[in-house]
């Protein structure tokens, strides 16, 4: 792998320098896009708005409009606006984890140590392995500042990018219902959750539509078609939900995952 990020984690006062590279890949197919009358493909060009002419990466810069014209900026302008930050994550808290709802989780990074920093990156992964806490911090990366939780997962250090809260949007424009249920239709769901509940694996769910697709693009490379059946939405026949909950606990557990 390589490292997209190099710099240093501080724990007080002791400084980790590790190198983060991402924890996650792609797993969809890489589609190209075609012109629809001759499969050309489709190139995407970085052209000057004066000219038309294309513009090579290395004579693009960027800049920000003030009073109609462009302050442009380089390297340097942004490891000014937070130089401790471009290459130091600072752990400024420890919190629970289950503290922190889903909707903020962004991106997972492994962190891995450098050679002078091995022996205070096992003491902080250990500690928080067994307090069960995680560190949060602020970093930047790519230009842009994000706040990030740390925590221990086996050998590694995980280093998630979580939002802001301004980045989560407000619920109040959407039309959503009040507590209507009957505390007799709740007992029900909640008899139905208890029996579909079990130890989570990771390893039971899998991206079987990209497996699926793939079959399709080589049964089609072979002049082939491979029979499928439309799926339509089919609402419950009966709109009295404690029948819907009876029946869903008298039948048998649906497969969830291949």
């Amino acid at each position: 792998m390589k490292s997209i990020w190099t710099g240093s984690i501080g724990f007080g006062l002791v400084n980790i320098p590790v190198k983060m590279y991402s924890a996650v890949e792609e797993s969809t197919l890489d589609l190209d896009m075609l012109d629809k009358k001759d499969y050309a493909n489709i190139k995407f060009k970085r052209v000057n708005e004066n000219t038309g002419k294309e513009v090579p990466w290395a004579n693009i810069v960027k800049g920000y409009l003030v009073n109609e014209k462009y302050v442009v900026l380089d390297e340097s302008d942004f490891e000014k606006a937070s130089p401790e930050k471009t290459k130091h994550i600072e752990i400024m808290q420890f919190v629970n984890e289950s503290e922190i709802d889903s909707i903020y989780f962004e991106v997972p990074y492994y962190l891995e140590p450098e050679k002078t920093g091995a022996r205070a990156y096992a003491l902080l992964r250990e500690a928080l392995a067994k307090t069960g806490k995680a560190g949060v911090g602020m970093f930047v990366m790519r230009n842009r500042e994000h706040v990030c939780l740390i925590k221990a997962s086996g050998d590694v250090i995980v280093l998630n990018r979580i939002r802001f809260a301004q980045e989560i949007r407000d619920t109040s424009s959407l039309n959503l219902p009040g507590k209507t249920s009957k505390p007799a239709e709740v007992k029900m769901a909640i008899n139905l959750i208890d029996q579909l509940t079990e130890a989570y694996d990771p390893s039971k769910y899998k991206d079987d539509y990209t497996d699926k697709l793939l079959k399709i693009i080589h049964a089609k490379a072979k002049g082939k078609t491979l029979p499928y059946k439309p799926m339509k939405v089919v609402h419950s026949t009966s709109k009295d939900l404690m029948e819907q909950l009876k029946a869903s606990l008298s039948s048998p557990a649906k497969k969830r995952a291949s």
